[in-house]
């Protein structure tokens, strides 16, 4: 028996009448495919268990309930009923578990179950619960609870979804029909074991008649044949995927696909042009680019990159063809140099040829192209050009003045064939040891050489043409000043050779060696001997030891310090040159006090003067009597600086720093107003007009040194002399980073006062009281004690 077809809520009938027929033994019951049994299962109640099969009503643990119900009415799932309940209201229904009272009610008196919101199978495909019959009155329960499961039946109520879109390809053009491009994937939300709500097939709605879709995998491919990417490099597909088999009625969904052709190599290259021509100027140095052609490919990236060679023509040896990999240009440069005198003009065959070859497309035809250019050397009024850029010549030292070292040549390249004239580039010879002749090219020394000074001299000859002097060609030559034996040798190093004074007799206390400055071409060879008169001497002897050593050697024992503690033993070194060359050299040895090891403990005289007589108190005694002396001398020498420092007016009851007194006045004491103009020394940069101005202190009723009735002298040169030192002590470094007194000690040249001197007052008589200067407070003092009372002296002021 099978029923199929069936849609809720018409299961329920459908198992009323199915449900007796399993129960009685039939078999192979099913409904919408789905076994009796797992559509419904029942229990008997009574304490028989599930061994005791009675007649109970039926308890479903499985219903079914259409998503998406929009009715107005609560959707009727099914009916919940016991045999235990007789229809006397004594039994209730109760409803637990997932979306229990929230979403399904239960009557609990009849049992029914209603779904009272609407579901969505995509956001939960089923709902598990617990009912139970309870006593209405004792909520006892008078049946086991049961569990049963509402299943969400689907509806086709998703669209399917590209969930990867948009979509990118790429396939090579010139591609054979049906290459697979790219594939494409659609989901549906909606329940694929049910119906054919999920059930996905794909068409393509633009792109054709290029691309075709297969309809169940979605395998997108090429439609046609000879695709060229040079022709149309991009195309947009739009691909469409639809539920229920494609079939009317069904959802669908759409996403785009962009397909990029990729270049192959199909496209041979080609010049544009089958001849070229260009001018190439005759100055041009080697390795220049002199011209550019560049054949065109319609492929792109590696299938485009270039090889030019040349083939022919009869500059083959004279320029080269390079590509440039950035253009893919093809450069042609210089190999040698260019002479429109020689060749005004060449003619080249270049080939064209793609780098990279794709061995399937031979047959449209060879990838390669040939053209023909043409170089037109251009005539340039070139420098004059020497014979050799780089000479090479030799020169003794011994050569006087005016010798002749060689003779270089230049020559004009044009047709003018300008004359020549040579000069040195004195940067190169700045002490000015050369001459050249400027007609001839001849070089000559100019001064005297040394080879130990200067071995090499690189001069820089220019040529410049008679004709066009800006035309200028520049040469190198290379002087190499060759020895003679002009150096004696003399000792390689400074020695300083001990003798300790337990040395044995013929003992080697020293080894010397020598250096020379000459360099001869055999090597240096010296020879060491003792002088004439050191020859005879009963103290040392001197060994040559053939290998341009010497060693020093004792003739006898017993040195004493006491006895002598310096020996000077003069050494003659003869070189091997022609002529031979000798000096002598003094060697100094001193003797010493060693330990047994032979090292030096102490020499020289100081410890022969404890060995004549003198203790170490009478040393002591020595040292502390020089201190002394010292000591006093240093005492005399800051008393005599204090001395000069200390003032002519000395106030000892007041510290001189807080009393300094500005006057900025030469006049006849402080309290002068009348000889001066006191605004042009107390503010030199305000003052700049002429003119007096009374000073705002009281002025004590005392004599002046001036005659008040003389005109007051000119301002000027007195703030010019000020200035002047003022600039003076800016300055000077020397001067002291504080505030400090100038004394300027100028009077001005016919000053209105004249000498403020007293220096003359003993030779005239001199009536002037000077008792008024005790008045002037403790400042004046000292001045007082000196003039007050006396007949006659001197004051002076500055």
């Amino acid at each position: 028996w099978t029923v199929s077809s069936v849609e809720p809520p018409q299961f329920i009938h459908v198992l009323t009448v199915l449900v007796p027929l399993w129960e009685m033994g039939c078999s192979g019951l099913t409904l919408n495919s789905v076994p009796l049994h797992q559509v419904g299962m029942y229990q008997r109640s009574g304490e028989g268990g599930a061994h005791h099969r009675q007649r109970r009503s039926w308890v479903w643990n499985q219903f079914f309930v259409l998503e998406e119900y929009m009715g107005d009415e609560p959707l009727y799932v099914g009916k919940l009923h016991s045999d235990v309940d007789k229809g006397e209201g004594q039994v209730k229904y109760v409803l637990n578990g997932e979306g229990a009272t929230s979403i399904f009610t239960i009557d609990e008196n009849t049992g029914d179950i209603h779904a009272t919101k609407r579901l969505d199978r995509e956001e939960q495909p089923y709902y598990t619960l617990r009912a139970q019959a309870r006593h209405r009155h004792t909520n006892l329960p008078v049946e086991p609870e049961s569990e049963f499961v509402i299943k969400v039946q689907d509806i086709n109520d998703n669209e399917p979804k590209f969930l990867d879109g948009p979509y990118s390809a790429r396939v090579p053009e010139m591609s054979p029909v049906g290459t697979s491009v790219v594939t494409v994937v659609a989901t549906d939300a909606d329940d694929p074991t049910y119906g054919n709500s999920a059930r996905v097939v794909y068409s393509i709605l633009e792109g054709q008649p290029y691309f075709s879709v297969e309809p169940r995998t979605g395998v997108v491919r090429t439609a046609l044949p000879n695709m060229d990417r040079e022709a149309r490099e991009q195309y947009l597909l739009v691909i469409q995927a639809k539920d229920m088999v494609g079939q009317m009625g069904g959802l669908s969904g759409t996403t785009s696909v962009t397909v990029t052709l990729t270049d192959v190599n199909d496209n041979p290259p080609h010049f544009s042009r089958k001849s070229y021509q260009f001018s190439v100027p005759e100055s041009l140095p080697v390795a220049t680019t002199v011209a550019k052609v560049k054949a065109l490919d319609s492929d792109v990236g590696p299938n485009a990159e270039m090889e030019y060679r040349i083939v022919d023509g009869d500059g083959l040896g004279l320029f080269r063809i390079t590509p440039d990999p950035d253009t893919q240009e093809g450069l042609i440069t210089l190999q040698k140099g260019l002479d429109f005198e020689t060749k005004s003009s060449y003619t080249l065959r270049v080939e064209a040829s793609n780098r990279n070859i794709d061995l399937r497309f031979l047959s449209l035809g060879p990838f390669s192209d040939t053209a023909t250019v043409r170089l037109n050397v251009q005539n340039v009024d070139e420098p004059p050009v020497f014979s050799s850029p780089f000479s090479k010549m030799v020169i003794s030292e011994e050569a006087t003045v005016g010798t002749t070292i060689g003779t270089i040549f230049a020559h004009d390249p044009d047709s003018t064939n300008s004359p020549i004239r040579y000069s040195i580039d004195r940067n190169t010879d700045l002490e000015r040891f050369f001459n050249i002749d400027a007609t001839t090219g001849v070089i000559s020394t100019a001064k005297p050489l040394d080879r130990e000074v200067n071995a090499v001299h690189n001069i820089t000859i220019f040529a410049t043409e008679i004709l066009d002097p800006l035309q200028v060609g520049k040469g190198v030559v290379l002087i190499t000043v060759t020895d003679i034996n002009d150096n004696a040798p003399v000792f390689a190093i400074e020695y300083e050779t001990y003798l300790c004074e337990s040395a044995r007799p013929g003992q080697v206390i020293e080894t010397i060696s020598a250096v020379d400055r000459d360099q001869p071409q055999s090597g240096h060879r010296f020879f060491f001997s003792l002088t004439a008169e050191a020859a005879g001497n009963l103290n040392f002897t001197l060994r040559d030891n053939k290998d341009n050593t010497a060693s020093v050697l004792t003739k006898r024992g017993g040195f004493q310090r006491r006895h002598q503690n310096v020996y000077r033993l003069p050494v003659l070194i003869m070189d091997n040159g022609s002529p031979a060359l000798s000096s002598t050299n003094t060697l100094s040895i001193r003797v010493c006090d060693c330990d047994p090891d032979g090292i030096p403990q102490s020499c020289g005289s100081e410890n022969s003067m404890l060995s004549a007589g003198l203790s170490t108190g009478a040393l002591i005694a020595i040292l502390a009597c020089i201190l002394t002396l010292l000591v006093l001398v240093l005492l005399i020498i800051t008393m005599q600086r204090r001395r000069k420092k200390e003032p002519l007016i000395l106030d000892e009851e007041r510290d001189v720093r807080e009393n300094i007194v500005r006057y900025d006045d030469e006049g006849g004491g402080e309290e002068d107003t009348e000889a001066f103009d006191m605004v042009a020394l107390r503010n030199l940069n305000v003052v700049r007009e002429s003119g007096s101005k009374n000073r705002r202190d009281v002025t004590p009723e005392v004599p002046t040194l001036f005659s008040s009735s003389r005109p007051p002298p000119d301002n000027g040169i007195f703030r010019e002399f000020i200035w002047d030192r003022l600039k003076e002590a800016d300055v000077d470094l020397s001067a002291p980073p504080y505030d400090s007194l100038q004394t300027y000690a100028f009077e001005g040249s016919g000053s209105a006062a004249e000498s403020l001197s007293s220096l003359d007052s003993l030779s005239m008589d001199s009536e002037q009281n000077y008792d008024y200067l005790s008045d002037w407070g403790p400042r004046f003092k000292k001045l007082a004690d000196l003039y007050g009372h006396s007949d006659g002296g001197n004051l002076f002021v500055s």
